[in-house]
């Protein structure tokens, strides 16, 4: 069985809250599972889809209140609605625009809880009502992150918790545990994070069924596109293709040209925010600075364009890497692969990663925000990981106030001045710190 983070998330969200709670994400990241599975916690689970059953959309047609549509629902629900200890579960939400309004007269109403899902949702929720705010919760779900894969494949959590505690005192970690845990990372770069993937590889062990598993995750990514806008679909699936030769490029920079010699990012904006929208894909911008904070500094046509899955990217690649990459080939160039797999981690931290160029002091993979403070982050897949002249550079610029840098490499945990050198695996502890007081009142005395 997987273990997911998220399954926890909801658990407490529906302790501490009543309102409703829509679970977002990429298609086939395993919502729709964590849903059923906490539904089992109820004493009834009643599930509406509303591309299986169309009839269902009706429900919120020129109902008055909430009461109209417990009525109609009671009509369909193939489980009894029980007061107080119902789970109400609406799937396919974009293919019913009312629901958005219809669910804060249900939460309102308060017999039964709520919770929601759907497709696309961050490309088509736009076409739907106004979010309820006050009443509805939404959390981002995404591909197993490395933290989840090792726990689903075997690795205990006091392996977990050992590794998380030489992280935070800067201590290498034990050399077995190390290379096994790098053994689990070089499998993770192949497996990848999608449900199906991991459940496939925890079943046979057999990395040709897996990827069968990823290749038809890639072609439903396609019937997506290809169902899409007709005037747009063209230029989205040419870029989605071209996401795997492009971060094996020099710079990985995504070149517009390589569409079209005389593409214009204006004219194919929508195309990039389709996929980035569409969970699939992760823009990673250029930023002019390392300062706080970034999002000022951001360029919005200067990018590096991620896929999802690590997995996926891998299975796209050509045939024969995965034992290549499995057995650490040193003629392998690991630098996208693993760029990929950082980006995929950090975004499901909710930590949003930039980059930086400057043709004087030179590039850093990865520039991040944690807690006010500016973290760079280079990441090296060979031996020579302590040469880094833009790292260098960049640490040794009294313009900028940056305390520490990680730079991400296969040897074990070790530091050298103001920079730590970590095994790739541990990027799992990055994670964003809410530094914002939980309480502040304002003295307004002596006014």
């Amino acid at each position: 069985m997987l273990n997911r983070k998220i399954d926890k998330f909801i658990k407490h969200f529906y302790e501490t809250s009543r309102n409703a709670l829509l679970i977002t994400g990429a298609r086939q990241v395993g919502k729709t599972y964590s849903i059923r599975k906490f539904g089992k916690s109820f004493k009834s689970f009643v599930e509406i889809n509303f591309v299986e059953m169309p009839d269902a959309i009706k429900l919120f047609d020129e109902a008055k209140d909430s009461k109209d549509i417990l009525i109609r629902l009671s009509t369909i629900a193939k489980e009894p609605l029980i007061e107080g200890e119902t789970l109400i579960f609406f799937d396919e939400i974009q293919k019913c625009p009312n629901i958005m309004t219809a669910i804060k007269f249900l939460v309102e109403d308060g017999k039964f809880r709520y919770i929601l899902s759907g497709s696309l949702l961050g490309v088509e929720l736009k076409d739907l009502r106004s979010e309820p705010v006050g009443f509805l919760g939404v959390k981002d779900m995404y591909p197993l992150d490395f933290e989840e894969f090792i726990s689903s494949i075997g690795i205990n959590e006091t392996v977990i918790q050992t590794l998380r505690e030489a992280w935070n005192k800067c201590t290498p970690v034990d050399n077995f545990v190390h290379e096994k845990l790098m053994e689990a990372f070089r499998l993770y770069l192949l497996v990848g994070g999608m449900p199906a993937a991991v459940d496939k590889y925890i079943e046979s062990n057999n990395l040709q069924e897996v990827m069968a598993v990823q290749q038809n995750i890639v072609r439903l990514y396609k019937r997506d596109i290809s169902q899409y806008d007709p005037n747009n679909k063209l230029y989205i699936e040419e870029i989605f293709n071209l996401i795997p030769p492009e971060l094996n490029a020099k710079n990985k920079r995504f070149i517009l040209k390589r569409l079209n010699e005389h593409a214009k990012f204006d004219r194919v904006e929508n195309s990039f925010l389709w996929l980035t929208n569409a969970g699939v894909a992760i823009p990673v911008y250029n930023v002019e600075e390392p300062k706080t904070p970034l999002i000022l500094a951001r360029s919005r046509n200067l990018f590096k364009l991620f896929q999802n899955d690590i997995g996926l990217l891998a299975s796209q690649y050509a045939e024969g890497i995965q034992t290549r990459i499995l057995n650490g080939d040193k003629d392998i160039n690991f630098g996208s692969i693993y760029e990929n797999a950082i980006a995929q981690e950090l975004t499901a931290h909710n930590i949003s990663p930039c980059y930086y160029n400057n043709k004087r002091r030179g590039e850093l993979d990865f520039i991040i925000e944690i807690g006010g403070k500016i973290i760079p982050i280079e990441v090296k897949s060979g031996k020579d990981y302590e040469s880094h002249r833009a790292l260098s550079n960049i640490m040794n610029c009294n313009e900028y106030d940056i305390s520490n840098a990680i730079v991400f490499n296969n040897d074990n945990l070790k530091v050298v001045g103001k920079i730590i050198y970590a095994p790739i695996y541990m990027v799992m502890f990055l994670e964003k710190v809410n530094s914002a007081p939980t309480f502040y009142k304002i003295d307004l005395s002596g006014l």
